[in-house]
């Protein structure tokens, strides 16, 4: 396992937990450290609890693991939910004014569901009902509890500053609280300073400077520092550059290089993240100092949104919408007219916890199935799904490539746990982005011939002139077509229209590279292989990497175009392997079912979530490490995270 400490901040949602997050991370970066950062919240604004979870190392990281080492409680319930993840000797920050809360009378956000979890454990482990019983039952780990009374030094930073106004003093809790956590891992806090001035505008930088360092002050003279036994230590970065970004910003970053320069959406969790993410940024200056910008429309609904991506590709911008599962649900018959009229659409979508609204905010791989099939009829598209954050920013930009050359929509399938997570990664190589636009037309190409937008050729890929080109008069309707793009049914027309588009699937097929398509890591002669596709990529690799360490015979086969399908570069994969060990954050397997159509070969054994929460490496590596010692059933559930 990848050497690491675990930083956790839990609390309401609205208590500052994101920004904390986004300062500590900031700090970890500054100092040369890898950081891989998981959030986690309710679809209620305020409230309901949410953290997040800070894996911190000196070499690159791909998952979060189960264990806590610190934990920063900005409240009770955080100390409920989380005390049990907090490895032996690890650390736990409590806000003083929780000691004497009740667990299952003072803390109103409990479902009934849950508060029978508390009671069974309550009950196993002899706690007792306040969060000082846990507090004691944390002890017993040797955990070391560090009780700080966040309102007292609220009230000395306001006589320090002049500040009376507690509503104003009480939102640097956070800050407080990252403080304290910083002393007590022992971190140079000017890197911590600089992740604040980075975070807040200036007007409110002083304050919260003064915040960090009447933390550190009161840590440092307080609490035995020194016995606790982790230490963040700062490591030089040696002539390299680095960025700390989220899946939503990756995304936005690599759609804005690939030349996109409309997105349209209606907002919905995860994916609006991404679009007001590039409405921020909208102004873009290029090499040549000239300015462009990138039009962000809101629509009125996600019909709107669709047809007006459409209406834009087909005038000639490199258009995209970005949604999630409920909105994708309404773009369908937009998408069908898209693949009707061989539009070169993008659809970034972000994947959730379904059917129906589901689970809003949390993590799924359920829609792969529906992203094949979704829109009545039968037509082509492309799939692409992404493994981690540096494949979100490629992606965002070569899906619009894949589009416009073959002329058909294409899906970039990410998912809420991508989205959400935050990482470290040495800066991008942006050489490696190429525009490539497919056939295309002009005035001059079209002057004095008969231009037909649907025109028969041997790949099935019509020359495309832009709307309002001159002397290319062409049509589109929901309707089937002849090549101008005029209505008709006749029958050899269908059969020939319908070959036109559906055959260009197969051109994909012998273009596309393969290291494209599906990536193998590990050792192909392996006799047992792990088969997956999107957010599973790091928890796998972190295992499959600790497993061979331990002799274990395996390698990891990610699949990355999932329309069309690889099929006989995967059966050449799969072909006479002891164990196939499918893995996906759904129920259903629905990677396995479409391998087993497609190659004819049944995976022999199945690890599945679907709790809503993301994959972990502690547990791919347990369940990993049972199916090759025999001992696990064909399907097994996993459950961690809260």
């Amino acid at each position: 396992m990848i050497e690491s400490i675990n930083w956790m901040a839990g609390g309401p949602q609205g208590s500052g937990v994101d920004t904390a997050s986004t300062i500590f991370g900031k700090a970890c970066g500054y100092g040369g450290i890898y950081v891989y950062g998981r959030r986690e919240y309710h679809s209620n604004i305020k409230t309901m609890h949410s953290y997040f979870h800070q894996r911190l190392s000196k070499q690159p990281i791909g998952a979060n693991i189960a264990d806590v080492d610190l934990l920063a409680a900005f409240d009770a319930e955080t100390v409920v939910r989380h005390v049990s993840e907090i490895v032996n000797e690890g650390g736990l920050i409590v806000d003083s004014r929780d000691l004497s809360v009740n667990t299952l009378q003072d803390i109103k956000t409990f479902s009934e569901e849950y508060k029978k979890q508390i009671r069974d454990f309550q009950k196993e482990m002899g706690v007792g009902e306040t969060i000082s019983d846990y507090l004691n039952y944390a002890k017993q780990k040797s955990i070391q509890v560090y009780a700080v009374p966040y309102m007292e030094l609220l009230k000395e930073i306001g006589k320090k500053l002049g500040i009376e106004k507690m509503d104003i003093l009480f939102k640097m809790i956070n800050v407080l609280a990252i403080g304290v956590s910083f002393a007590l891992l022992k971190y140079d806090r000017k890197l911590v300073e600089d992740a604040i001035k980075a975070t807040f505008h200036e007007k409110i930088v002083d304050m919260n400077i003064a915040a960090l360092n009447h933390a550190y002050d009161y840590t440092e003279n307080t609490f035995d520092v020194k016995g606790f036994k982790y230490k963040l230590e700062q490591y030089p970065i040696i002539n390299e550059q680095r960025i700390f970004l989220t899946g939503n910003q990756a995304v936005a970053m690599g759609k804005v290089l690939g030349g996109c320069r409309m997105q349209t959406y209606y907002p919905i969790t995860p994916a609006a993240d991404e679009s007001e993410y590039i409405e921020a940024h909208e102004i873009l200056k290029t090499k040549t100092g000239k300015q462009e910008a990138v039009i962000v429309l809101q629509t009125e609904d996600e019909i709107a949104a669709v047809n007006s991506a459409s209406g834009a590709c087909l005038a000639g911008t490199r258009a995209a919408t970005s949604t999630s599962g409920p909105g994708f649900s309404l773009m369908v018959e937009g998408l069908g007219w898209a693949g009707n009229n061989e539009v070169p659409l993008v659809i970034t979508y972000y994947q959730r916890g379904g059917p129906s609204t589901g689970q809003p905010t949390r993590n799924s791989q359920q829609d792969l199935r529906f992203a094949i099939h979704a829109a009545h009829g039968e037509f082509a598209r492309i799939i692409v799904a992404s493994g981690d954050i540096e494949e979100c920013f490629f992606d965002a930009a070569e899906v619009f490539n894949l589009a416009e050359k073959y002329q058909m929509p294409t899906i970039h399938l990410i998912d809420k746990g991508m989205a959400n997570s935050s990482q470290t990664y040495a800066t991008f190589d942006y050489s490696k982005v190429k525009i490539d636009r497919g056939s295309i037309v002009g005035e001059k190409e079209v002057e004095g011939k008969d231009y037909q937008r649907f025109e028969f050729s041997e790949k099935g890929i019509s020359p495309r002139a832009f709307l309002g080109t001159k002397n290319a008069i062409q049509w589109y309707s929901g309707d089937e077509h002849n090549e101008r793009g005029n209505i008709n049914e006749e029958p050899l027309n269908r059969r020939k229209m319908m070959d036109k588009r559906i055959d260009k699937l197969e051109v994909v097929n012998s273009e596309v590279p393969m290291e494209f398509r599906a990536k193998f890591f590990g050792d192909k002669d392996a006799e047992n292989i792990v088969v997956s596709w999107g957010s599973t990529k790091g928890a796998i690799i972190e295992a499959l990497n600790q497993l061979r360490e331990e002799n274990k015979s395996l390698g990891y086969l990610q699949i990355r175009m999932i329309h069309p399908f690889p099929s006989a570069y995967i059966k050449q994969c799969l072909l006479g392997k002891k164990r196939i060990i499918n893995i996906e954050n759904n129920h259903m397997a629905q990677l396995g079912g479409i391998i087993a159509e497609q190659t004819q070969i049944q995976p022999s054994h199945y690890i599945l979530k679907y709790t809503g929460r993301p994959m972990m490496t502690t547990e791919v590596y347990g369940a990993i490490a049972a199916v090759l010692e025999d001992r696990a059933p064909k399907r097994q559930v996993l459950m961690l995270g809260a």
